[in-house]
């Protein structure tokens, strides 16, 4: 089964636009038809922006953490990675990956995509993404 990390960008988006390549992504992890890893510290920062920008109580970040949690895998990184000095925050991300031994991460964040691949894991667009699923 492949492997994905989604960036806390893909999470978001899959959650308020429904019609969206993000939304169409949680529903293959949901059909298990992907596989999905996360880690405590991007569920961490997925509260902090459901609270800081979209004014969610939190009542509706604890079942929309719930559900991530429901089509996800929570991992704890093992490498600590410094790479994306631009956005420090973004490291967590790839740290996810890399613990996980992910084939893809998917995000729509410039700094992550500059990279296209870190070792083995492709970083890419969920449009992307999708194309090479539906091949």
């Amino acid at each position: 089964m492949i492997k994905v990390v989604l960036d806390t960008n893909i999470i978001v988006s899959s959650m308020f636009w429904e019609l969206g390549n993000p939304h169409k992504i949680v529903e293959l992890a949901i059909d298990n038809k992907i596989k999905v890893f996360t880690s405590l510290e991007i569920l961490q920062e997925l509260e902090k922006i459901l609270k800081r920008d979209f004014k969610e109580p939190e009542d509706i970040i604890d079942r929309q953490v719930g559900l991530v949690l429901e089509f996800s895998d929570v991992i704890k990184p093992k490498v600590k990675i410094n790479v994306i000095k631009e956005d420090p925050d973004d490291n967590k991300i790839l740290e996810c990956a890399v613990s996980s031994g992910a084939d893809f991460m998917v995000t729509g964040d410039k700094h992550l995509l500059n990279l296209k691949n870190f070792g083995n894991i492709k970083i890419i667009k969920a449009r992307e993404f999708l194309d090479i699923i539906n091949k």
